[in-house]
């Protein structure tokens, strides 16, 4: 920062202005409508603020300001100059602006306003007011006993002077004042801008407590603030703020002394009494109720990313400072005051009982209050905290309401929620206040229960909810100590939520979610787990509650966890088998599995899954999923039901005479073994269904095959007879098998040598030759597979370099 009262700071703020103007990069930015930097923007920023404060000296000549307005009207008519609020193109109507625009429809244009328009307002700016020049001047300045016309309006009603000017441009003044080396005059000026904020809050105060009945049954309000203070360019309130607790620093020298030994983190602060206040209260005290004051105050959300940004960088900003003040018992009064007077303040607050659809959200602010306020009023902290925790403008019900100022937001734009552009961070903030809060509740049923009950009503994210239920099961749960069963319901009841928000929704979290849910209803209890077991339909999809949730809660790892008795273990069973039944009615294709696993160990449950899973065979199931319940039931000891399984998977596939590697082959291959290995009368049943569905001749020869190496029925089905003898290719079922596999063969062939190129003649070698061992397991196979080569030489006679090949090999 420049030192204004060298006499060289506005010559050399003016070569750097002159650099920064000459800046390539600005035309491009302005040519691609793209922003610059945040650092870039916040150099641009600070140096319009050292304009304002330049042409602000009390002290400068006429012709000095005369030729400052010059130089920035020509910076400020350049189409390189950044705007004010960082967007380029955006024609929105401008919602900081501190003086009203013409109305009418010209007002729906905002006037292009840039980094240095605040300066040359300033150029308009003078320090001869008589009465501004009596502030400044003594600590001792008040009321006269006669007041002329007027002069009433300038006094409180403690005879204290009062400075009606827009707040931005007076603490601009004091900014000036500060920085041109008038520490003094800067105080008093600071002092007189805090009474009139105070008048103004208890007028207002007033004013709302006449229409509150009238607020709260609209449950509307409006904006009466026409610019926030926290983001703005002056920053108004950092700069009171700095004002006053510059004098109330203390030495360095004596920091050192005091804390010797040690290192100070943070600036130290002591008590300066006001001499112009009779009450006593010092500038560290107004420095609080400023800050308190301002942070507080109800505002639109401003346009644009970097404005938005600005707002929430500034909050950081002066809640970092708030945090280097120790509160002793002076500074907690303050604090406990302002904090009332934010609650009873209507719509002039932030937290006020209604609030408007499109406010700046106070969930950072209500951070550090609640962690200021709770050692000292408790009940004070939660009641503001939990006040702060809405979000209006992502409640689609909340009306709008009104904008008291001439550009009237809600008609220009009817939706103002995509333009939010930092809603992520503000939600996250929102999710940070909720998580104090529960920390702070711990152990404490009453308190939890109400802060539960804010987290569900205002926080809309499913993923910030499953933090919160996240970070309170581990604050219940820590690894030293006994779990609390308060903070650990809670946990539940927010996770019982995310269920409910993301049943019908896509989250790319909800299997880590249920499974998590699972593990705090185990934390919880049995009861909690037959809850969630119970009312799976309003939690969890059918398969989500079969695989995880139910598998879960009868494995033997929450049995042990839990200790459960056998009446409590055939409770959760019970509960498990109702559901398995349940999902598998509703969604069979990818229940029924899961279904007969959880219902093992109850004959009539199996036989009800079992019948299930067959009953929806015909409809939406899978020859895959057909298959792989068939190889659990034999698994489990039924082949015959296994058999059948098999059955109505094969009328569900079809395998061509090309696909010698599909996924199926092996599901068909095991179920020809299983009806082989049942007998004769099975395999019989099967090999029409394999022949109908399978046309791939190498899998048809590989399944003949198999069932001529042994005898069938091997499987020892209980009252059957085994006759120990090999089957026959020539007789049924084989024989039908047999000629599937031969006319597979010679169907695969004639296609595979309509479009053969010379590379893949060794191989359709090859495949003749497997075809000719399928050939001679008939026992004309010999000369049916001579008839079939000498068919090939006659048709396909003009492929020579081929027909030679084959000639080679099989004559």
């Amino acid at each position: 920062m420049l030192r204004m009262r060298d006499s060289n700071g506005a010559r050399m703020l003016t070569l750097i202005t002159e650099q920064f103007m000459a800046d390539p990069r600005l035309a491009l930015w302005r040519q691609q409508g793209t922003g610059m930097t945040d650092k870039c923007r916040q150099l641009w920023d600070e140096l319009g603020a050292l304009w304002v404060c330049i042409v602000l000296n009390p002290h400068c000549k006429h012709e000095e300001k005369t030729s400052w307005l010059r130089q920035l009207k020509k910076w400020n008519d350049m189409d390189v100059c950044p705007l004010e609020d960082g967007n380029y193109g955006n024609d929105l109507p401008n919602i900081t602006n501190a003086l009203p625009q013409s109305n009418g429809h010209d007002s729906l244009v905002r006037p292009r306003r840039t980094v240095f328009t605040r300066a040359v307002e300033a150029c308009d700016l003078h320090w001869q007011d008589s009465h501004l020049q009596r502030i400044i001047s003594s600590d001792f300045y008040l009321s006269p006993s006669c007041q002329r016309d007027g002069e009433s309006l300038l006094f409180n009603s403690q005879g204290q002077p009062l400075w009606l000017e827009h707040v931005p441009t007076a603490c601009a003044r004091v900014d000036a004042l500060r920085s041109h080396g008038y520490p003094k005059e800067a105080l008093r000026l600071a002092v007189a801008i805090i009474s009139t904020l105070r008048l103004q809050q208890q007028r207002q105060l007033e004013i709302y407590k006449q229409q509150k009945k009238e607020l709260i049954l609209r449950n509307a309000t409006t904006i009466t603030n026409l610019e926030g203070w926290v983001g703005h360019p002056l920053d108004p309130i950092g700069c009171l703020f700095t004002t006053l607790t510059e004098a109330c620093r203390v030495d360095e020298d004596n920091a050192m002394e005091g804390t010797e030994g040690s290192e100070s983190l943070h600036p130290s602060y002591h008590h300066v009494c006001v001499d112009s206040l009779e009450s006593g209260e010092s500038y560290l005290s107004l420095a609080l109720e400023v800050a308190l004051l301002g942070m507080g105050q109800q505002r639109l959300m401003p346009e644009g990313l970097y404005a938005q940004d600005k707002v929430c960088r500034n909050e950081e900003q002066i809640i970092g400072r708030l945090q280097e003040l120790e509160l002793d018992a002076a500074l907690v009064q303050t604090l406990r005051k302002q904090c009332i007077l934010l609650l009873e303040g209507g719509p002039f607050s932030g937290l006020g009982e209604v609030i408007h659809r499109e406010s700046v959200p106070m969930h950072t602010y209500a951070k550090y209050l609640f962690s200021a306020l709770l050692p000292h009023d408790a009940d004070l902290a939660y009641k503001l905290s939990l006040r702060a925790m809405r979000l209006p403008v992502l409640e689609s019900s909340a009306p709008s309401g009104d904008v008291s100022h001439p550009h009237h937001i809600v008609s220009v734009v009817p939706s103002r929620y995509p333009r939010w552009f930092t809603l992520g961070h503000l939600e996250s903030q929102q999710c940070e206040l909720a998580s104090t809060m529960l920390t702070a509740a711990k152990g404490d049923m009453l308190r939890l229960r109400t802060v539960l009950e804010a987290i569900q009503r205002n926080i809309h994210s499913s993923s910030l909810i499953f933090k919160l239920a996240q970070d309170a099961f581990k604050i219940a749960t820590p690894a030293d100590s006994s779990s609390d069963t308060t903070l650990l319901n809670v946990a539940l009841e927010l996770g019982l939520q995310v269920m409910r928000m993301t049943l019908s929704t896509l989250n790319w979290r909800r299997r880590e979610m249920v499974r998590w849910l699972v593990t705090c209803a185990t934390e919880v209890g049995v009861r909690a787990l037959v809850s969630i077991l119970q009312t799976w339909y309003t939690l969890f999809t059918p398969t989500e509650a079969t695989s995880i949730v139910a598998a879960a809660a009868t494995s033997h790892s929450t049995v042990l966890r839990l200790n459960l008795d056998y009446a409590q273990r055939e409770e959760l069973a019970s509960c498990a088998r109702t559901l398995a039944l349940q999902c598998a009615m509703k969604d069979p294709q990818n229940c029924a599995l899961s279904a007969l696993t959880l219902c093992e160990k109850d004959h009539t449950a199996f036989e009800t899954a079992y019948q299930i899973a067959v009953d929806a065979a015909s409809g939406g199931m899978t020859y895959s999923q057909l298959f792989t319940i068939a190889r659990y039931m034999e698994h489990r000891g039924y082949p015959l039901r296994a058999f059948k399984l098999c059955s109505l998977a094969m009328s569900h596939l079809n395998l061509a005479y090309n696909q010698d590697t599909h996924p199926a082959i092996n599901d068909v291959l095991w179920a020809c073994s299983l009806s082989h290995s049942l007998g004769k009368n099975e395999l019989a049943a099967l090999v029409p269904l394999v022949v109908k569905s399978v046309h791939c001749a190498t899998v048809l020869s590989d399944i003949l095959r198999r069932c001529t190496l042994t005898a069938p029925g091997l499987a020892g089905i209980p009252g059957r007879r085994n006759s120990g003898k090999l089957m026959s290719t020539d007789k049924p079922p084989l024989r039908q098998l047999l000629d599937a596999a031969v006319g597979a063969y010679i169907n695969t062939t004639h296609s595979r040598l309509t479009h053969i190129s010379p590379r893949h003649y060794g191989e359709f070698i090859e495949f003749l030759s497997k075809a000719r061992e399928t050939f001679l397991l008939g026992q004309d196979g010999l000369l049916q597979f001579a008839q079939f080569i000498d068919n090939l030489k006659q048709i396909y006679k003009g492929k020579k370099k081929l027909m030679m090949l084959v000639r080679e090999r099989f004559g």
